[in-house]
This record gives structure tokens, C-alpha cells and sequence, in this order.
């Protein structure tokens, strides 16, 4: 009776956390893992077993429920259309607030955050609901400054009246905007049961929330409202980390001006008689149309747009850019344009991700590892990028005996006449409907596809074979550079030709001594240390220790070692720990 009223009291609590986490995007099966996992650890059953039979369950409810990439884009579009972002004073009632701003229409959503002071993002449940808000909201009157009369909907929230008594004065609720510290993950993971648990935890730890990416999408639409001036009916669009279901709390906002929504482009002329066109300004290229763009929308945007500091316009890229960064919601932005490609790669890393959950998981795993390695930076350079990071994750399960997730070419092949695109004379088509990609029977678990991931790149051949997940296998280097890793719609390209030799082989022998640190009972199973404040760190969780980078910094290529004197010294610990734990067990 006892097992089962805890079997019963964590359900409740993992349906309760699956309703806090849900998302457009396959909320519901994330609801069964979330309860699937919960069996796993409280009535013992067979892990892998529980596991298959979970995948199998996932697999076809996924496909039932998940929507396209762009249905997803255009819902979050159309909530950001309807919403406002407010400054108000930390202490503020919420209560209070939702109180004050219902008077103008039903409230659907409102959260607060804080970045360069306390924000609320407030939906509304209908579009008409902000012209009575705006009827009441006036310019701001500043002794001894001018304002800029540009009005958004970012808004300033005052009290006139007398302050609230103490006691109603403590304050909303923040959401977090950025991921826990290192030291903090590592301790948590250290917690878990299994190193499946692990990279489970990671993943709700790291990955954007509900209303982070609410907020997102508002920045977009702000920024629409100032490009607009020009454009009226353009679109700007978020894309990459943001959107494609890999982004972690923190990530930099990547935003698209899509000015192909604009009417008149398509409409059939008359064979006889007479037509109109519109009188335009005719630049030599298409790329000078894009500078000409940017540069106007982003001195708009320096000038008149209200949190918009430090506007850099990056012209002369090979994709030309405005970088600035947004105070009120605390994202660093990059405005592109006729950026298609890149729109079309972010919905092929929706589509991976979305198709089975060990693909998300599985990239954030390895993208937490590799940072706290330094094997990736913020900062430009001859590192592996993120985007690199992730394409080789995706090639390494293609390359799975039974693969888990199809190739290009295959995606592609199931593309229907809807699905058809061509951009700049690169064929990107695959298929949106999710329904008509059928996936092979793989039930491998998060454990043995991390071990094999690390096995898999601290062998792999780089002196000469390409990564292609177009073909999902290797393919002889067409270029000489360390690492080559082939753009899937720009297949000319090789997205991994910044990166030397030197954080190459800093990557394989990191990937090497992984590999054998989670063939170590020492460090591969959890228990030294439980009970503790700190447990010791074991599983994904020891990989994480920083120390371990320290000792391959700058090493040569050289044969596969056993580890290193900081791992020796990790195991020590370990078996010294789990020493005093029988010890004191025995007395």
C-alpha cells in the first residue's frame, strides 16, 4: 500500500508538472514520458524494456498531435499580436495590476520577469482589447529631456495615487530567463537515478519555457510594429535556437524581415488591355536591396525604438545583419533579411526534433558538455558552433544500425507539391506533414546513445570524410579544412570551416576520455555520496566537471589514452567515498 500511494503521489505531481511545461508542440506525449519515467523509478520495473514500450507509445502519439513548424510560427504570431510588455515598479501587486489592465478586455495570459528592472508580458484575449488600452495611455511628460512621440507597445506602468500598505507589497513572481548555474546542474543531476533521468533533467532545466518564448516572439512583433513604418505588411520572424526546439534559456534572438508576404507579387496580369504596377526604386542586386533595408530599419530602430541600445548595422557581411540588444527583455538580437535558407534549416531541426524525443535530449546533452568544456563559445572563433554541434548529433543517429531519425534525401522523397521550394537555386524541399514519415523501430536509450556518441566521433575519420545528413553518410572531404561538415541546402558549403586543429582534437579527446569515463562502475552509477547535501557527481554529471578540460587543452593528437591524472583523481575520490559509505553502513 505504501509503494503505491508513492506511485500515486508522484503521478499526481508529474501530471501537475507536465501541465506547468506544456507546449504547442507535443505537450501531451512529454506528459507521458514524464509518468513513464515515473514508473520506472518507483515500482522498479526493467528499464529498457519500460523504456521501448514508452518510444513505441511516443512515436505514434506525437505524430497525432504535433503541429508544422509554421502552423506553430503563426500561432505564436497571432498571441504576440494581441499582447503589450509593461515596466512596473518591483513591488508592485500583481493582483493589482491584472485588476487595473482587465478593464480593457480578458486577460488570456500575464507573467513577470526581471531584466534592467521588473516586466509583465500581458496577452490579451482579444485584438480589440489594446485600442481601449491605448485611449488611456499617454506620452510621457519629462522636465528639462524631449521624447520621441513613437508609440509601441511597450509600455510604462505608474502609480499616481498613494502606496500600497506593506503588507501587499510583495511583489509578482519571476519567471527565469536564463539557465541555473553549472555548479547548480551538477548537483541536480547528481540526484538523479539513471543517467537517462540525468539528461532528462538537463533538458527542463536548459530549454526554453512557455513564456520565455512568448517573449521572444513579442520582441519580434515590437520590432515589426517600427519596420512597418516602411513595410506595412512584412513580418519579422524569429529563427534558429529560438524556434527550432534546441534553444536554452539565454540564447541570443535571431530574427528574420520577411517582406515575401507582401501582396502583389503574384497576381496574373491581363494578356490584353491594361494593367498597374506599383513605381519602385531598382537597386543592381538583390543583395543591395537587403543593405539598403537593413540600413533604414536599423537606424529606425537606433533612433525610435524605446530598450533598443548599442544598434550595430553589419553590413558587409556575407549575411548582412543589425545587432543590437533589447534592455527590457535582455535578449542580444541580430536583424537579418532575405535570409530563406536559414528559415528553411531551422524548420529541418523543428522537424529532427520533433520526431522523437532522444533527438532534444540527446542535443542538449552534448551541447552542455561541450560548453563546459569549451569546446563551443559566445564569442567568434575556431570553435565548433552550435549549429555544427547539432548536425553531428543528427548524423550520428542516422548512423545508427536501426537509424532514428531519416536522411534529407528520404524527407525529400515524401515531400508533396505544397512542400516544393527552391532558394537561390538550392533545392530545400522535404516534407512538412508529420504524418507521412514513418520511422524504424529503435529503442536505445539515452544512456547507450550518449556513451555511443562519444565512441562514435573519438573514432571517426575527420582526416577524410565529410558529415552529410543529406546522405547520412560519410562522404570523401571535398575541400581541404579539419572539419567538414556539409550545409544541407547549400550542399558548396562546409558550415565547419572556421574550426582549426587544434579544437578538433581537443573535441576527440574529449569525446575519448567521456567515452571511458561511462564505461567506469565508479563514476557510471549513482549512490556515492546520496543522502548528502553535495552528492558525488556521477554519470553525465562527472562529465561536466571542468577540471576534466584542463588536462587536454592544447594536447596533440596522440593514441586513445585510459584517462587522465584529473579523471585517476576523480575515481580515487570516488572509491575512497564510496569507501566511508560501507564502512559506516558495516557499523
Amino acid at each position: 500500500m505504501r509503494s503505491y500511494a508513492s506511485f500515486k503521489a508522484t503521478m499526481a505531481s508529474s501530471i501537475g508538472m507536465c501541465r506547468l511545461h506544456m507546449r504547442g508542440r507535443g505537450s501531451l506525449s512529454k506528459c507521458f514520458q514524464t509518468i513513464d519515467m515515473c514508473l520506472q523509478r518507483n515500482v522498479g520495473t526493467n528499464v529498457a524494456a519500460a523504456q521501448s514500450e514508452a518510444l513505441k507509445k511516443e512515436e505514434t502519439e506525437q505524430k497525432d498531435g504535433i503541429k508544422s513548424f509554421y502552423a506553430v510560427q503563426a500561432e505564436r504570431q497571432e498571441q504576440a499580436e494581441r499582447s503589450v510588455l509593461i515596466s512596473c515598479h518591483s513591488k508592485t501587486n500583481g493582483k493589482k495590476i491584472l485588476k487595473y489592465l482587465s478593464r480593457h478586455g480578458d486577460i488570456k495570459k500575464c507573467f513577470f520577469y526581471e531584466s534592467y528592472g521588473t516586466y509583465a508580458v500581458v496577452e490579451f484575449a482579444n485584438q480589440e482589447s489594446l485600442a481601449s488600452l491605448y485611449e488611456g495611455t499617454s506620452i510621457p511628460s519629462i522636465n528639462h529631456e524631449s521624447v520621441v512621440p513613437f508609440k509601441s507597445r511597450l509600455l510604462s506602468l505608474r502609480s499616481l495615487g498613494p502606496a500600497d500598505p506593506p503588507n501587499n507589497q510583495s511583489g509578482p513572481q519571476y519567471q527565469p530567463q536564463t539557465t541555473i548555474p553549472i555548479h547548480q546542474l551538477i548537483q541536480r543531476l547528481s540526484r538523479e537515478d539513471s543517467i537517462d533521468q540525468q539528461v532528462t533533467s538537463l533538458t527542463e532545466a536548459y530549454q526554453l519555457t512557455e513564456e520565455n518564448t512568448c517573449l521572444r516572439f513579442l520582441v519580434c512583433s515590437l520590432l515589426k510594429d517600427i519596420a512597418a513604418a516602411y513595410f506595412p505588411e512584412c513580418t519579422i520572424r524569429p529563427f534558429g535556437s529560438s524556434v527550432n526546439g534546441f534553444g536554452k534559456l539565454g540564447c541570443d534572438l535571431d530574427m528574420f524581415l520577411d517582406l515575401d508576404s507582401i501582396s502583389g507579387r503574384n497576381i496574373k496580369k491581363p494578356k490584353a488591355g491594361l494593367s498597374l504596377e506599383y513605381q519602385m526604386k531598382r537597386v543592381n542586386s538583390e543583395r543591395a536591396v537587403t543593405q539598403s533595408i537593413l540600413s533604414v530599419i536599423g537606424e529606425c530602430v537606433d533612433q525610435f525604438g524605446p530598450g533598443c541600445v548599442g544598434v550595430q548595422k553589419i553590413l558587409n557581411a556575407r549575411c548582412p545583419l543589425v545587432r543590437f540588444a533589447h534592455q527590457p527583455s535582455g535578449f542580444q538580437c541580430d536583424l537579418t533579411a532575405n535570409n530563406r535558407v536559414a528559415m528553411k534549416s531551422t524548420e529541418l531541426l523543428y522537424l529532427y526534433g520533433a520526431l522523437d524525443r532522444r533527438v532534444r535530449y540527446l542535443v542538449f546533452a552534448v551541447r552542455c558538455w561541450a560548453r563546459a568544456h569549451g569546446i563551443t563559445s559566445s564569442i567568434p572563433g575556431a570553435w565548433i558552433s552550435n549549429f555544427s554541434l547539432t548536425v553531428m548529433v543528427l548524423f550520428f543517429l542516422q548512423r545508427r544500425s536501426t537509424p532514428i531519425i531519416p536522411t534529407l534525401d528520404h524527407l525529400q522523397g515524401l515531400a508533396g507539391p505544397a512542400d516544393k521550394t527552391v532558394i537561390e537555386g538550392n533545392d530545400c524541399t522535404f516534407v512538412s506533414d508529420f504524418s507521412q514519415i514513418q520511422l524504424q523501430s529503435n529503442t536505445e536509450t539515452l544512456e547507450q546513445l550518449l556513451h555511443e556518441f562519444f565512441d562514435f566521433y573519438s573514432t571517426f575519420a575527420f582526416s577524410r570524410m565529410s558529415i552529410n545528413i543529406r546522405k547520412g553518410k560519410e562522404q570523401n572531404k571535398p575541400e581541404v579544412s579539419p572539419l567538414h561538415i556539409q550545409n544541407p541546402f547549400e550542399p558548396s558549403l562546409n558550415v565547419s570551416k572556421n574550426v582549426n586543429v587544434t579544437q578538433l582534437d581537443r573535441f576527440v579527446a574529449l569525446c575519448q576520455e567521456s567515452s571511458w569515463l561511462l564505461q567506469q562502475s565508479e563514476t557510471n552509477a549513482p549512490g556515492a555520496g546520496a543522502g548528502k547535501t553535495a552528492p558525488t557527481p556521477w554519470g553525465l554529471a562527472a562529465l561536466l566537471l571542468p577540471s576534466q578540460a584542463a588536462g587536454v587543452k592544447g594536447r596533440k593528437k596522440r593514441k586513445r589514452e585510459p584517462a587522465s591524472e584529473r579523471i585517476k583523481s576523480l575515481l580515487d575520490s570516488l572509491k575512497k567515498n564510496n569507501g566511508q559509505k560501507k564502512s559506516q553502513d558495516s557499523q
